[in-house]
C-alpha cells in the first residue's frame, strides 16, 4: 500500500478522472478562429490610448487653439477618464473576444455615439470638419466591432 501511495504522490492533478478537464490547449482553437476580433480590439485599444492620453495634459492647449477655455473641467476630465477606461476594456476584450462577446454591443454603442454626435454637430455647424473626421475613425472601429460580434456568434454556433 505504501508503494502505491508513492506512485500517485507526484502529479495527482493528472489522475485519469481529471485528464479531460486539465487541458491547457483546449481554448487554443477558439483563439485561432477569433484572431480577427482579437486584432481589431487590440488595435482599437492601443489607438485609443495613444489618441486620448495626451488629452489629460492638453486642456490649456485646447483653450488656446479652440477657444473658449474649458468652463467645466469635471466634464472635460470625466470624458477622458471614461474614454480611456473603454480603451482598457477593448484591450481586455482582445484577450478573449468569445468570452467577452456580451460586452461588444456596448463597445459598438460607445463608438457609434461619438460618430453620430460628430455628424450631427458638423451638420449644425457647431464643430469644424477636422473634429468630425475623428468621428469617422470611430465609425470604422464601430463597424469592425460589429463584424467581430457577428463572426463570434457564428463561431459560437458552430461549437
Amino acid at each position: 500500500m505504501a508503494e502505491k501511495r508513492t506512485e500517485n504522490r507526484y502529479g495527482t492533478f493528472l489522475l485519469s478522472s481529471w485528464r479531460g478537464n486539465f487541458n491547457p490547449l483546449a481554448g487554443k482553437a477558439n483563439m485561432i478562429k477569433d484572431r480577427f476580433s482579437s486584432i481589431v480590439f487590440l488595435v482599437a485599444g492601443i489607438y485609443g490610448l495613444v489618441v486620448l492620453l495626451p488629452g489629460f495634459f492638453g486642456e490649456k492647449m485646447l483653450a488656446e487653439k479652440m477657444p473658449p477655455a474649458v468652463t467645466h473641467p469635471e466634464f472635460y476630465y470625466g470624458f477622458f477618464g471614461v474614454a480611456i477606461t473603454w480603451q482598457v476594456a477593448f484591450l481586455i476584450i482582445s484577450r478573449d473576444p468569445q468570452r467577452f462577446r456580451p460586452i461588444i454591443p456596448a463597445a459598438i454603442l460607445e463608438k457609434l455615439t461619438y460618430c453620430v454626435a460628430c455628424a450631427v454637430l458638423l451638420a449644425l455647424g457647431r464643430i469644424p470638419l477636422v473634429v468630425a473626421l475623428g468621428g469617422a475613425g470611430d465609425f470604422i472601429l464601430g463597424t469592425l466591432f460589429t463584424i467581430s460580434y457577428f463572426r463570434l456568434r457564428a463561431a459560437h454556433a458552430i461549437q
